[in-house]
């Protein structure tokens, strides 16, 4: 989801709870902090040797033991509003950074907002190569996906 359409959600929704759901159905708790709001630029080559730059925004969220804390979308359209001059644009991919047992980012797939509660719904990102062209071989009718059957043995 991009920044901007985030943003106009958080702004139609100032007094609402945030809470984010993660890709297993699980929620963060409710008494999470949304601890830094971040650009994150990356400029990096591929395996075909294309020079390739990618940027997000990036919320990293830590649950400490403030069980009383609760983050409204106003305040966290605030944080991000704030950090406009270090984001440069609106047109930024949203992930989330969320430790569950070790750190791993989210990319914010969509938002849901109801009576009181605006709920960030995380899906996973995956690896791929981005020069299948140069670097892997051309399928061949072979190499298609065909389901194994089983045969038991007879006794």
């Amino acid at each position: 989801m991009k920044l901007k359409a985030f943003k106009e959600i958080l702004a139609a929704h100032p007094e609402a709870h945030v809470r984010f759901l993660l890709p297993t159905g699980e929620m963060i708790p409710v008494h999470a902090h949304v601890t830094e709001a971040a650009r994150i630029d990356k400029h990096f080559v591929d395996c075909g040797g294309t020079v390739r730059e990618d940027s997000l925004c990036r919320l990293q969220t830590w649950v400490a033991d403030d069980l009383d804390h609760r983050l409204l979308a106003g305040k966290l359209h605030r944080i991000l509003n704030k950090a406009a001059s270090i984001l440069k644009s609106d047109e930024l991919e949203v992930d989330i950074e969320h430790e569950v047992g070790f750190i791993s980012q989210f990319p914010l797939e969509s938002v849901d907002a109801s009576a009181g509660e605006v709920t960030l719904r995380l899906t996973t990102r995956h690896t791929a190569c981005l020069a299948m062209e140069l670097c892997c071989p051309p399928a061949s009718p072979l190499s298609e996906f065909k389901p194994l059957t089983f045969t038991p043995m007879k006794s």
